[in-house]
């Protein structure tokens, strides 16, 4: 099988768990291409990145990941894109799963499904409404809708007008996708990335996802009710 796939990272602080997530893909023969995108970093996550052998696209200040993600898109020669967390560390390697349904033409997207941890992270709102705005503006039910890990034929992501920012992107990217008509799989994998926990970071984080999960649903339901 022809080797065809870029890999592409949006990384914010993560000097220590960067290299390991670029070695695992190397096991992984699909892969001749990865890129991380540095969204300003103050530590040394671009440096490490580079030393492990992926090219860096540097932005200069922090910008969010749908931004980082959409700059990247620009340097990738590849007919299938993978989106990657720089904290999966040697997990990374599962993302063989993900490119095969594509590759093979089973699919046209598929995202990541982790297996379920014993660890308390949040309540569940921010999953919750995740699933809920997918399922109400797209009428499918996707389990996994706020994983990052996801393989697509760049087609898609070329058909699409908007990269929401921040946390928003993965919700409006898969109701986009979904109202297109293009087909989402869902993957089971065996990987793990950092949890946050039920402590004052880990509550600030899950707060900005709601928030900008929230903000893209409000623009859905605005957008589509001015249609009507």
């Amino acid at each position: 099988m022809n080797k065809k796939v870029s890999v592409l990272i949006p990384a914010y602080n993560e000097e220590e768990r960067i290299i390991d997530t670029i070695k695992g893909l190397k096991d992984v023969e699909e892969i001749d291409e990865v890129i991380v995108i540095n969204d300003g970093s103050t530590d040394s996550t671009a440096e490490k990145a580079r030393k492990a052998g992926a090219k860096i696209v540097n932005m200069k200040r922090n910008v969010g990941k749908g931004t980082a993600l959409k700059e990247g898109l620009k340097y990738a020669k590849n007919d299938v894109i993978v989106f990657l967390d720089a904290d999966v560390g040697l997990s990374s390697r599962e993302v063989k799963k993900l490119i095969l349904p594509v590759i093979e033409g089973k699919t046209d997207v598929t995202i990541a499904k982790f297996p379920k941890t014993n660890i308390k992270a949040g309540f569940g709102f921010v999953k919750t409404l995740a699933r809920k705005g997918v399922k109400y503006f797209t009428g499918y039910e996707i389990e996994s809708v706020l994983s990052g890990q996801r393989a697509f034929k760049k087609e898609v992501l070329e058909s699409l007008k908007t990269f929401y920012k921040g946390f928003g992107i993965e919700v409006g990217m898969t109701i986009d996708i979904l109202k297109k008509g293009y087909k989402i799989k869902e993957v089971e994998v065996n990987m793990t990335h950092s949890v946050t926990g039920r402590n004052l970071k880990g509550f600030l984080h899950r707060g900005k996802q709601f928030w900008d999960i929230l903000k893209v649903l409000v623009y859905k339901l605005f957008s589509k009710n001015s249609k009507e």
